[in-house]
């Protein structure tokens, strides 16, 4: 039988999880045809790709680098946009059947609105755009129609053990974490370590600002206010659970006691696969798990008093409102002072508690307050800086 391909746009195609989600295609070029790539700076990489998947529109954002990609591609007859406005309209376009947004951070928010608004469907690995205003996405999703396909791993696995347990109510889940490289530390042995030893992640590849966050376990601590969001949980029913080999991307607990649960191999181009390809599971010939590669699985409680953005992030999705936003401002702000030998390693959650604490709270923002919270953050966590 003869399928339609889907057509995609990749939002953030020069990033990790946008190269992978090329690797994806290529293992399914039956299945799947690149209808956009967009980058922020990495012009070199976006023009490469244009050339391999001839998408019908490419958008840098970065505007000074638009003559450079505009002439590589003119002869191929591809349209090249450039800025912030051209992310968010071209989603819009109507040959699109799935918006995968790989987008890092807060930039991923305007743009995964607009999709909604147009009906397209999500491949979310832009866990921000949820932590920031999941209230209004959640809205939008069922105002239009649209579904979110959750690429994060941790999420990925939730959404696969929840397939065809529709109607069963979930009694809590278990997201896992490696723990990152400083598992097992304590406070005293994290006052000075350096930027090198933070990007050193034990099991995954991924961009600089995601791999300090699961260094600094502000990760995970994004990942329970996206679950929150995703599986409808209240904080009680969302429990972190540290898990070192990464092989359980994490678990679902049912109402009778039973525990469903997803594995594999650390691969993230296993969960944007799936999304993609939903309700499929496409045939690949990516590595196979196997058991008797982990004879021991072990599992630890994960630790809040040396790792404070994890109680930060349940503190933020109990207060709700726009707290949730400055959350994610402010650990931004910090991250990239840290990459950039700012900030000390453990003084950047003081920074993100101090705006949660200063910043004008909102009950029921709307999108102009999420707007103006992350704009109001930014400045007061570079002074704090």
């Amino acid at each position: 039988m003869n399928k339609k391909k889907k057509h995609i746009a990749i939002l953030g195609s020069t990033g990790s999880i946008g190269t992978q989600s090329l690797e994806v295609v290529d293992a399914h070029p039956e299945r799947f045809v690149v209808e956009v790539l967009t980058a922020n700076n990495n012009s070199k990489l976006l023009i490469e790709q244009s050339k391999k998947y001839k998408p019908n529109v490419v958008v840098i954002t970065n505007e000074s680098k638009y003559k450079e990609v505009n002439n590589a591609l003119f002869d191929l007859g591809i349209k090249v946009f450039s800025g912030e406005n051209s992310l968010e309209e071209v989603v819009e376009n109507e040959n699109i059947d799935v918006v995968l947004t790989a987008l890092v951070g807060y930039s991923g928010l305007k743009p995964t609105i607009r999709a909604i608004k147009s009906g397209k469907n999500i491949a979310l690995a832009n866990k921000e755009t949820l932590v920031v205003a999941g209230d209004l996405i959640t809205k939008l999703c069922k105002q239009y129609g649209v579904s979110i396909y959750p690429v994060d791993s941790e999420h990925s696995a939730i959404f696969q053990c929840l397939v065809g347990e529709h109607f069963n109510p979930i009694e809590k889940i278990y997201l896992t974490a490696s723990g990152g490289p400083f598992r097992g530390k304590n406070r005293e042995e994290l006052l000075h370590v350096t930027k090198e030893q933070a990007l050193k992640h034990p099991n995954w590849e991924m961009g600089s600002k995601i791999t300090i966050d699961s260094a600094s376990m502000m990760n995970k601590g994004l990942e329970v206010i996206e679950a929150k969001w995703l599986f409808d949980l209240k904080k009680e029913q969302i429990e972190i659970v540290v898990h070192p080999q990464s092989v359980v991307h994490s678990a679902v607990q049912f109402t009778d006691g039973s525990v469903i649960a997803q594995l594999g191999i650390p691969d993230m181009k296993l969960p944007i696969q799936y999304a993609l390809g939903f309700p499929e599971r496409l045939e690949n010939n990516f590595k196979r798990f196997s058991f008797l590669d982990y004879p021991e699985l072990t599992f630890e409680k994960a630790n809040f008093d040396t790792f404070k953005n994890l109680s930060l992030a349940y503190s933020a999705m109990e207060k709700g409102g726009n707290i949730p936003c400055i959350l994610n401002a402010a650990n931004e702000v910090v991250v990239d002072a840290f990459l950039k030998d700012k900030i000390s390693f453990l003084s950047m959650s003081d920074v993100i508690e101090n705006c949660m604490e200063k910043i004008t709270f909102v009950k029921n923002p709307k999108l102009e307050d999420y707007i103006n919270t992350d704009q109001e953050t930014r400045i007061l966590a570079n002074e704090l800086l």
